[in-house]
């Protein structure tokens, strides 16, 4: 009787577990072009906030509330749909090559208007000085 038990149990967590998306669908699902904007926009954020954080912050800018307020969404909204595409590996891997491409589509037209085949963010001070001494600015 025992190891009936055992093996309902085995086969019930097995039939489970094998479902298609261990993640529930959200109520509010965004559409997967729609997610690909989010991601796009956030990437761009948090670029924009490691090199020019004093502008989002002088503009009262933060990545998150920015995106919230675009996409008219609220954080359970946005976080309960990335962990419903991401928890789909291939299809999540998809989403982030088309960010990717977006990217470096947006990183080719800003190199044809500045003339520049690579955006260099360090200064040219910085490339000649002893690397110990860098630390010291």
């Amino acid at each position: 009787m025992r190891h009936i038990r055992i093996f309902i149990v085995f086969v019930g967590l097995l039939f489970f577990s094998c479902a298609d998306s261990p993640v529930e669908k959200p109520k509010n699902l965004l559409s997967e072009e729609v997610m690909i904007d989010i991601l796009y926009d956030t990437a761009l954020l948090q670029a924009a906030d490691g090199h020019v954080f004093e502008k989002l912050t002088s503009n009262k800018i933060r990545v998150n509330t920015f995106i919230y307020n675009k996409y008219k969404i609220d954080s359970a909204t946005y976080y309960q749909n990335h962990k419903y595409y991401a928890a789909n590996i291939s299809k999540y891997k998809k989403m982030y090559k088309k960010v990717v491409s977006r990217l470096e589509d947006a990183q080719a037209k800003l190199d044809s208007l500045d003339g520049n085949n690579t955006i260099d963010f360090k200064k040219e001070d910085d490339v000649n000085r002893d690397p110990d001494t860098r630390l010291l600015d």
